[in-house]
């Protein structure tokens, strides 16, 4: 007798119960099994790294770390986990973002249930999704990107950016943002970086310049 082939395993992240809880049920009445759901991006990240599901549902915004920070953080240990994000949030350059750090699919939170578990399954199955309502705008966001000098700043860069412009110290940016010093330090390296430049002064300037804020 053949073996049954092996559920797919997820796992949920998102901040707003009722959402996570209504995403769970079609996942699971679908035959997919969810491994674990999440809230927060620490407790996601470590969940992933500890049972290594096929899927990871993510949502953009969690508190913690941010969806990208975890999305990155899974690139870089190579879980072998695929990452779909589900968000409220889908403005081109989010979703640009998003699937740059080397997610498999980008969903909005307005998709139908059947569309999530048609995802989730696609993803599993080594496949990429991006519906055609977000593709349109990456589409757009890619070549705005492709005829600018402006360096490609993540969400997260672009946010501590627009603090330091406003004058707050990197340990009031970490506050700001719930997340940990270390964490804004290495974001505040990578901006400078991009920036060409290596201080806070020099940095809000230049992106003066390159017309990054006003």
């Amino acid at each position: 007798m053949a073996d049954k082939p092996k559920r797919v395993q997820v796992v949920v992240v998102d901040d707003h119960p009722v959402f996570r809880e209504g995403v769970v049920r079609a996942l699971t009445s679908a035959g997919l099994q969810v491994v674990a759901e999440c809230s927060a991006g620490r407790d996601a990240l470590a969940r992933v790294t500890e049972l290594r599901p096929d899927v990871v549902l993510l949502d953009y915004k969690l508190p913690e770390l941010s969806g990208l920070e975890v999305a990155h953080a899974i690139v870089r240990d190579e879980i072998p986990s695929r990452i779909l994000f589900l968000s409220a949030h889908t403005e081109s350059a989010v979703v640009y973002a998003a699937l740059e750090t080397g997610a498999s699919g980008f969903l909005s939170k307005e998709a139908r249930r059947e569309q999530i578990v048609d995802a989730v399954r696609a993803c599993a199955d080594g496949r990429n999704v991006v519906p055609a309502d977000v593709a349109e705008g990456l589409v757009a966001e890619i070549r705005l990107r492709s005829t600018s000098d402006a360096p490609v700043l993540t969400g997260r860069e672009r946010e501590i950016l627009k603090l330091i412009a406003a004058g707050r110290s990197l340990p009031e940016i970490a506050r700001a943002l719930t997340v940990g010093l270390t964490t804004v330090k290495t974001h505040a390296q990578h901006l400078y970086e991009k920036l060409g430049v290596s201080d806070r002064a020099a940095a809000v300037a230049e992106a003066m310049r390159r017309g990054l804020i006003e």
